[in-house]
Parts: structure tokens; sequence; C-alpha cells
């Protein structure tokens, strides 16, 4: 090569070379990573707060479908006679003033009434009831006891059936004078959810 080519080659690489060390440093190394690291990490998407879980129900099934019920006896003119009274709050009013002793009077042919020691609570009770012969009521409007030995005949307002006297003895109740009220023995009768036998091994 000619001395005076290699003299031009020589002071070329030099001033290439400084060129691009000035165009690397005004070059901001902020943007720089920040481009770098925006293209190197996924945009997320914002999530919605979790809903608060619902809470559970709670299962009554067992407790509503327990009946509970509560064994009297009468005694009619020294005759006993087995009765039971259903689960109403009039009817636990009723079982709270026992033991009783009434005199009964006849009521249009068709029930025995006499009158109790004060009013019975209505609370939750139907606002009328057709009465069947054998039924123990009470009657609201003159807060007495009624005891059928007929059929009532039509829905009666204001009347409450308390319970029922075992087939076999209503006959006795259409000539009773004096009636004695108390619980049996045994008290009150649930009737509850039977459990699962274990297996034999």
């Amino acid at each position: 090569m000619p001395p005076a080519a290699l003299r031009v080659l020589t002071r070329a690489i030099p001033a290439t070379a400084l060129l691009m060390a000035v165009t690397a440093c005004g070059e901001d190394p902020s943007s720089t990573s920040a481009s770098s690291a925006s293209a190197s990490t996924p945009r997320q998407t914002p999530t919605a707060p979790a809903s608060p879980a619902a809470p559970s129900a709670r299962n009554t099934s067992a407790s509503t479908s327990m009946n509970t019920s509560m064994k009297i006896r009468l005694t009619i003119d020294g005759h006993q006679v087995d009765a039971t009274l259903n689960d109403s709050a009039t009817a636990r009013g009723f079982a709270a003033l026992l033991p009783l002793t009434l005199n009964l009077s006849d009521f249009h042919q068709t029930e025995r009434i006499a009158d109790l020691p004060h009013r019975l609570s209505t609370t939750g009770a139907p606002e009328a009831a057709e009465a069947k012969a054998g039924d123990l009521a009470y009657y609201a409007p003159w807060g007495n006891l009624a005891l059928y030995y007929r059929d009532g005949g039509s829905s009666d307002t204001g009347l409450i059936v308390l319970g029922h006297v075992t087939d076999g003895d209503t006959e006795r109740l259409a000539t009773a004078e004096k009636i004695t009220i108390e619980a049996a023995s045994g008290g009150e009768e649930r009737d509850e959810p039977r459990e699962r036998d274990e297996p034999h091994l």
C-alpha cells in the first residue's frame, strides 16, 4: 500500500471510534433500562377483590321436624280416660294449670264446658277451628274449657283445639258432671330421630 493511503487510513480509524463513543455517551441510561424493563415485564390485569363468602345456612330440619306432645289423664265421674295435648302455646298454658278439678255443664248437646282459673295465651293460634268428637278445646271469647262428645259441625271463631281424648272414651264425656285433669305418668312424649344401629362385627 502506498505511504499516503496508509496515513489516511490510520487517521480515519481513531475518528470513527471517537464518534461511536460520543454517541453512546449521549443516550439516557434510565430511558434505556425503562424501555427494556417494560418490554420484558408483561402487563398485569387488576383483579377485583374477592367477595365475602355467604354464610352457610343453619340446618334446622332436625329441630323443626321434632314434635312434642303431653299425655294427660282425665278422671270422669270416677272413670280414668287418657288424652293427649298438642304442642301449641295455648295447650302448654293449659298444662301449666294442672291438676284441675272442674264442674261441667252441657252446651248445645255437643260439648261439656267449664270455667278455667284464668285465661290462656292465644299466641300463634288460628282464628277459628272446627272441633271433632273427643277434642279438648279452649274457647277464647269466654275463657272456658270445652270437651266435645259430638262434632262441632262448623268452624268456630275463637275456638282453639288443645288435644284429644283417646278414641273409645268419648261417650263418657256426654254425661260427665265433674272432671279431674292431671299430667299422666311419663309426662312429655317426644318423637325424635331414630339413631342408626351400630354394625355388628
